[in-house]
């Protein structure tokens, strides 16, 4: 009766996740994982993300890491369970990274960064990278998207030319670079990766990933098993911040909270 795009929508909405709201902004998955061919296959399982497990456990290197620090978590103090993941996959500064081409959020991103860019090599810059760096290369970065992938072409251009500075092999920044299947086109690179969120793939495996974000996976034994445990202060009502008696620490709580993300109300 309605699209996956729209249900994912609901969802969100459910879950206390707005567009108000940078820190709890609406959260949609990486679909593909082929980002290198001229054409999309949308009849091959291969071309897309294991829906069934977190961006943090795409490659089993990666997993195994994570799994090993959980394992061999200990805290002095005994304050801080053991968790997989100490970075989020939304947060207010994820979001301004991938819309920092776009006003307002270049000034969001801009204030959150204390007044400067991002070192060139570290910014949205290419939907390729990206994905390899939040599916395998980087142990910090674990990031799902937001819903404009799934809509806004105007994102993926710098159209205000801002100087988003060189990387260190002197490319220099500009829009975004899309993969080959796109042509070129950001108008295309959405209808194609709309096309493959509404694909029949994803559409028999989208609950897989509703689970371990909004679902029975989110906390407890089952996330424990699907090796998608967070760092505590990212989950609602674990700390009760109007009990903390230390001021910098409790500022330093808050602060951690804001910047890091917010796992969305369990549905």
């Amino acid at each position: 009766e309605i699209s996956n795009f729209q249900y994912l929508m609901h969802l969100n909405t459910l879950a206390g996740r707005s567009y108000n709201d940078l820190m709890q902004y609406p959260v949609f998955p990486w679909i593909l994982a082929d980002y290198d061919s001229e054409e999309l296959d949308l009849t091959n399982p291969k071309t897309f993300r294991n829906l069934a497990k977190p961006m943090g456990a795409q490659t089993e290197d990666r997993l195994a890491q994570y799994k090993k620090r959980y394992k061999d978590w200990e805290d002095p103090n005994g304050e801080t369970p053991a968790y997989h993941y100490g970075t989020h996959y939304s947060s207010a500064m994820i979001v301004a990274s991938y819309l920092v081409r776009m006003e307002p959020f270049t000034q969001i991103f801009l204030r959150l960064q204390g007044g400067h860019f991002d070192l060139a090599d570290r910014m949205f810059h290419s939907v390729r990278e990206a994905w390899f760096s939040a599916s395998k290369h980087n142990m910090a970065d674990v990031k799902e998207l937001i819903p404009e992938f799934f809509y806004l072409p105007e994102f993926l251009l710098n159209s205000n030319n801002f100087d988003l500075g060189c990387k260190q092999n002197g490319t220099k920044l500009g829009d975004v670079i899309l993969p080959p299947w796109a042509k070129g086109d950001p108008r295309e690179f959405i209808r194609v990766h709309r096309e493959a969120l509404e694909c029949d793939f994803v559409s028999a495996h989208l609950h897989e990933w509703i689970d371990l974000i909004f679902g029975y996976k989110q906390q407890g034994p089952a996330a424990v098993e699907a090796v998608n445990v967070f760092h505590h202060l990212f989950y609602e009502g674990q700390v009760d911040i109007y009990n903390i008696n230390d001021p910098l620490k409790e500022t330093a709580t808050i602060g951690f909270i804001n910047n890091f993300g917010q796992i969305p109300k369990q549905v």
